[in-house]
């Protein structure tokens, strides 16, 4: 099976777009510009209003015409540029291999923050804050639906650790019509998977009325036992809130398995890393862990089958 990709080894370059989606603006009012990388290659236009705001989309795909499922990929703090941790291709190459077509949106380079906000504390981190990242999501979802070669009801999203975070924001149902994202969550990803995100109750992430968290689908979260940078007992205990109210979030804790299972690095901690988990708010310890990576493809590989295919 090849696969299409950009960075090379592939029979074909992966398609790069830019999606204009205005932070703060819900997307059924956004203009959305599509621009591959010689220039521009067409244009999808909903009603006009809000400021355009480009974030390229890397997408790839397995061989042959498809349809495909697919799946969103949200990246962590450190983005997409030169100091990112490789976590999302390191999955696409995963999951394309398996036939599905995945997305990249980059929510950082085109906003200021090309080497992401890991260490980043300047008020404007907020800017990309997992909330914000919701439309990004979102504005993926619906580039994915415009693509013959995807199988737009059968559409996923996944993300670790600020992409977790933004996982999670983007799968909670709406209290109602009001929520600006209402429509599209409504008609939104078929399943998600959250690896190691923040799962602390903050209202407008992913916090309901009801203070149990509502996936508008089946949600997987993968955490490690010793996370200190988004400690796993806050997650357990909204899974165990959830699966008690009848919802579809599944959890599973990898003991002694710290932040970032799913690297390839050794474990490390680093001083200068924004926690508010830890004293000061500084510091955060990540690092591989063979055994979880290799289980963790395995959830995922069972989940999204179950749930895309």
């Amino acid at each position: 099976m090849a696969v299409y990709d950009e960075r090379g080894g592939g029979q074909a370059p992966a398609l790069r777009v830019l999606i204009c989606g205005a932070m703060g603006v819900p997307l059924r009012i956004l203009a959305l510009a599509l621009f591959a990388l010689a220039g521009c290659a067409g244009a999808a236009t909903t009603t006009a209003g809000g400021t355009a705001d480009p974030i390229p989309i890397e997408v790839l795909k397995p061989d042959g015409p498809g349809p495909f499922p697919a799946v969103v990929i949200a990246h962590d703090c450190s983005g997409l540029g030169g100091r990112s941790s490789g976590a999302p291709h390191r999955w696409a190459r995963e999951l394309v291999g398996r036939g599905y077509a995945v997305l990249i949106p980059d929510s950082f380079s085109t906003r200021g923050f090309p080497n992401g906000v890991c260490t980043d504390a300047s008020p404007r981190r907020t800017d990309v804050s997992p909330a914000r990242r919701v439309r990004d999501a979102y504005a993926a979802l619906a580039h994915a639906r415009t693509l013959a070669y995807v199988d737009g009801a059968h559409v996923g999203l996944m993300g670790g650790s600020h992409g977790g975070s933004t996982t999670l924001a983007s799968m909670l149902a709406p209290e109602g019509d009001t929520d600006p994202l209402a429509r599209d969550k409504r008609a939104g990803f078929a399943a998600a998977v959250a690896l190691y995100p923040s799962c602390a109750p903050a209202p407008r992430v992913w916090q309901s009325a009801s203070g149990v968290y509502l996936p508008t689908a089946p949600l997987l979260i993968l955490i490690g036992e010793k996370d200190d940078w988004t400690p796993a007992e806050p997650c357990r205990r909204l899974a165990d809130a959830a699966q008690k109210a009848g919802y579809p979030v599944a959890i599973k804790i990898y003991p002694g398995a710290h932040h970032s299972f799913d690297s390839p690095n050794p474990v490390r901690y680093v001083p200068t890393r924004i926690n508010a988990n830890a004293p000061g708010g500084r510091g955060a310890t990540t690092g591989g862990d063979p055994a979880a990576w290799a289980d963790a493809i395995r959830e995922v590989a069972v989940f999204f089958g179950q749930h895309l295919k």
